[in-house]
């Protein structure tokens, strides 16, 4: 059934303020619009929209000028460009090692793992992790899962979106951004890939003056994620670093 017009719609806490300040997993309602529809457009399920819109009791009853949270859409991971520097020029060490924290050490567990099966786990990162997040945009996730396993973070500050868990962590007052050069290992990474694209991992350390991260990546066969390390050619937009 087409959204219907709702005059009595009042935004919440979630969608106030200007456009710019609206998680990129936001979309509001248009007349016309069907969770079917959008689901096509974004690359998700209906199944996904209801998971991540628990107002939704009817998934063909959405009403115009209503917020909907697209799965995935803020955390999306895209081929890498290797054209495109991920940073500036680097050391083939970090000018200031600090000791890996253990949210690294609770994510280097997890390797080989898939996203799709972790989530499930009755471990403190699978609990921690959100079931509903599709299962090839869980970058966001996991290292939250991990930052929350590792006791860093609330789930108050949790977010399966890359940029919300950029802003989350921005926010608290037990991190602050440091450049890759002064990068430990456990460090939060925000890259953007590229078309509104964004990625989330940690920070790993370096190999052969690279540096490498570890985290949620799409490299299975089927597009979806398992927690792996490596080099990434993405561009860099902010490192977070726990001081708690």
């Amino acid at each position: 059934m087409p959204a219907k017009r709702n005059n009595r719609f009042q935004p919440t806490s979630h969608t106030s303020g200007s456009a710019l300040r609206q998680p990129l997993m936001s979309y509001q309602i248009r007349s016309g619009d069907t969770l079917s529809a959008l689901s096509q457009r974004y690359g998700t399920t209906v199944s996904a929209f209801m998971k991540a819109n628990p107002q939704i009791k009817n998934a063909n009853l959405i009403y115009a000028g209503a917020q909907l949270n697209i799965p995935g859409r803020s955390d999306s991971f895209e081929p890498a460009k290797p054209t495109r520097p991920s940073a500036p020029s680097a050391p083939s060490a970090p000018a200031n090692p600090g000791a890996a924290s253990n949210a690294f050490a609770i994510a280097r567990a997890q390797m080989g793992k898939n996203a799709g099966s972790l989530k499930l786990e009755g471990s403190a990162v699978g609990r921690a992790m959100e079931d509903w997040v599709p299962n090839n945009v869980n970058c966001a996730s996991f290292v939250a899962g991990c930052l929350q396993a590792a006791g860093q973070i609330g789930h108050g500050d949790y977010s399966a979106g890359c940029v919300q868990l950029q802003a989350n962590l921005d926010r608290n007052p037990n991190f602050r951004r440091v450049t890759l050069a002064n990068a430990s290992p456990g460090d939060v990474v925000t890259f953007s890939t590229g078309g509104g694209g964004h990625h989330t991992v940690m920070f790993a350390g370096w190999s052969n003056g690279k540096p490498q991260f570890i985290g949620s990546n799409n490299v299975n066969a089927d597009g979806s994620q398992r927690i792996t390390q490596g080099n990434m050619g993405y561009q860099i937009l902010s490192i977070q670093h726990y001081v708690g």
